[in-house]
């Protein structure tokens, strides 16, 4: 409540600063007044004082964080992240059923449960990405037989084709094309030529100058405009955030990039988790080499009861990915790796080094005792017969004679005897 006050009601010139104007004009609170007697007025003025502060809560959180009062000190510490690493073999399991953005960003959003992705990396050959799918071949069949009904006038869109260019209509499919091919497709080459012929700080003017121009040329285009090779495999992976790289045309020069690029970052310890996307059983060394390590290893595949996913801490099907099931059931392989983790700290291990030094440390100390008690100077015992003369010793022996059952009933003839 305090603080409250205090942010409430600064000075004229700095409340203006600080564009936080509107909590000025709360109904209820006047900046004339006096806070404090407004309440100590009632217990009903108090109430709306606390709903009024209530009300500008948001804006208080606001200013308290320009303030620097601890918006960040006072927020929660969360317990750091793995570090998750995404190895695609993409000549093993390419996209198929799915675009290539689609499957990535759902295959982002299902990893992204075991921990942060900070790599994703894609391996092929250039065979992988100029081939197209058969879903995909189907589509531009039933595209181009939707064109020639279009062209003889035999059917007519429901909706009209827009250009998200320029914003012109079309009702004919090929005419729309031939509009975005002759118009924005040359303007955009033009675009593309002024700046690799300017240099220096005209390169840069130009280049911001046609960036959002190009943009949006680019997001029309990638609905309108065919791939020259394959169905855009590398250009939509690479849009989702992967590192896409192309290999040399040999026999399993794919899988053989792949795993020197899983190997370098175990070495190099930049990721606790590793996802790969295949179902090629010649990974099997690379995920035990992974687990030896004490790295989590998830494996994304169809084959079911695969080499991969018996070696794998968890294993999921592209079925799962895309539908979203996977997702869910990552938080139970992150809990019941956590719970390995903890019953990992409170196991025993032997270490022969630590029981050796601490065993030679004990009996360092035993034989040290022995020879203090051997020559005559152990400390208690001198100490005792230091203080300790002939009568009190006496006295000692004599007490020491009866038994620890009797009990003594004049505690004075005790002391005379002695």
């Amino acid at each position: 409540m305090l603080l409250a006050y205090r942010l409430l009601f600064v000075e004229p010139a700095s409340f203006k600063e600080t564009q936080f104007y509107r909590v000025k004009r709360c109904p209820f609170l006047d900046t004339a007044a006096n806070p404090w007697s407004c309440a100590k007025s009632s217990a009903h003025d108090l109430q709306k004082l606390l709903e009024a502060l209530r009300a500008t809560e948001e804006v208080l959180c606001h200013f308290d964080s320009k303030l620097g009062l601890g918006s960040s000190s006072l927020a929660p510490t969360l317990p750091p992240q793995n570090n998750v690493a995404i190895f695609w073999d993409l000549d093993n399991k390419p996209p198929k059923t799915v675009s290539p953005f689609e499957a990535a960003i759902k295959l982002k959003t299902a990893v992204c449960s075991f921990g942060f992705v900070k790599y994703m990396v894609a391996y092929a050959n250039r065979h992988t990405f100029s081939y197209v799918p058969q879903v995909v071949r189907e589509e531009r069949k039933h595209r181009k037989s939707l064109n020639q009904l279009e062209n003889k006038g035999v059917i007519k869109p429901v909706e009209s084709y827009l250009c998200r260019v320029c914003g012109r209509n079309f009702y004919n499919n090929e005419k729309f094309i031939n509009h975005f091919k002759q118009i924005h497709e040359r303007e955009q080459q033009k675009r593309l030529n002024q700046i690799e012929s300017a240099r220096g700080k005209r390169r840069v003017m130009l280049v911001a100058k046609y960036a959002m121009k190009m943009q949006k040329y680019k997001n029309a285009a990638r609905d309108i405009l065919t791939p020259k090779v394959g169905y855009g495999l590398a250009d939509e992976l690479k849009r989702a955030g992967f590192w896409v790289r192309t290999v040399l045309d040999k026999p399993q020069a794919a899988d053989v990039a792949l795993k020197d690029h899983m190997v370098d970052m175990m070495d190099k310890r930049r990721a606790e988790c590793l996802v790969l996307v295949s179902d090629d059983s010649d990974f099997v060394h690379v995920l035990k080499e992974a687990k030896s390590r004490c790295l989590k290893t998830v494996v994304v595949g169809d084959v079911n009861d695969g080499a991969l996913k018996r070696v794998a801490d968890a294993g999921f099907s592209w079925q799962e990915i895309l539908m979203g099931k996977a997702k869910k059931d990552a938080e139970t392989v992150v809990g019941r790796w956590k719970d390995r983790d903890v019953l990992k700290r409170l196991e025993w291990t032997y270490n022969p080094e630590v029981e050796k030094n601490l065993h030679g440390m004990v009996y360092e100390s035993d034989n040290y005792e022995s020879k203090d008690e051997y020559d005559g100077n152990y400390s208690e015992d001198g100490d005792i017969n230091d203080i300790l003369d002939g009568h009190d010793v006496g006295c000692l022996q004599k007490e020491d004679a009866r038994g620890w059952w009797e009990l003594d009933s004049n505690p004075e003839i005790t002391s005379q005897s002695c």
